[in-house]
């Protein structure tokens, strides 16, 4: 009786520590990235009434899915004007006239997982009259944001586009103050400045994008550091 007992309790123990809460093939994973599709990125919408649309997420555990939508003025979504949510893959949304917008996009499930944001795309809304569009605001390229360089000399590089593709070119700050208010570039073709760098300082560059028709755009400030 006492070898049953034993066995019985035995038994059980083995079945408590091997059986376990194992949720590996159940584990929630956020859904992927969505893909945005329209308007095509630096494309200038004849209306201010725009029509959003998005590739579908997937969920690996079939769960629910909605879109979270942030449209800004700006690239670095520092001046989101809007932000709205749709469980399609598409959303109509009426802005001012002949302005330029960014947008992104970024998949939540029902259990609260989400994406990483999607790709950023910009537009620009026409106005009532043909006016000239501003350029968007630059993007940048390299150094990265904060980054620290072990070099001498720093490419600095950026990227601009324009929604009438008129002729870009650019004003180039650069120096150790914050904002940067030495011009190193003035009305510079190219979308690469080679700048000397002094050790162990901090550097902040801007870049002014001007199209061939007066106008122009201020960008934003990026820095990093030597070593």
């Amino acid at each position: 009786m006492k070898n049953f007992i034993s066995l019985s309790i035995l038994t059980l123990l083995f079945i408590s520590c091997s059986g376990g809460d194992d949720n590996s093939d159940t584990e929630n994973t956020a859904p992927t990235v969505p893909v945005l599709t329209l308007p095509a990125d630096n494309k200038l919408c004849v209306d201010n009434t725009v029509n959003l649309e998005w590739k579908k997420s997937t969920d690996k555990n079939k769960d629910e899915i909605y879109y979270q939508i942030e449209i800004a003025l700006d690239n670095q979504f520092e001046q989101i004007i809007q932000t709205t949510e749709s469980s399609s893959n598409s959303q109509q949304i009426e802005l001012n006239k002949n302005t330029a917008y960014y947008w992104r996009i970024k998949a939540t499930d029902s259990e609260g997982l989400s994406s990483a944001f999607s790709k950023t795309y910009k537009f620009y809304t026409a106005g009532d009259a043909v006016v000239n569009h501003l350029p968007f605001a630059p993007e940048l390229v390299s150094p990265a944001v904060n980054i620290t360089l072990n070099n001498t000399t720093a490419a600095l590089k950026w990227n601009a586009t324009d929604a009438d593709n008129d002729i870009l070119s650019y004003d180039v700050y650069f120096g150790s103050v914050n904002p940067p208010t030495t011009k190193i570039k003035e009305n510079y073709t190219s979308k690469t400045a080679d700048v000397t760098l002094q050790p162990a300082k901090e550097y902040f560059w801007r870049i002014v994008a001007k199209d061939n028709k007066g106008g122009e755009t201020v960008g934003q400030i990026w820095k990093f550091k030597s070593k």
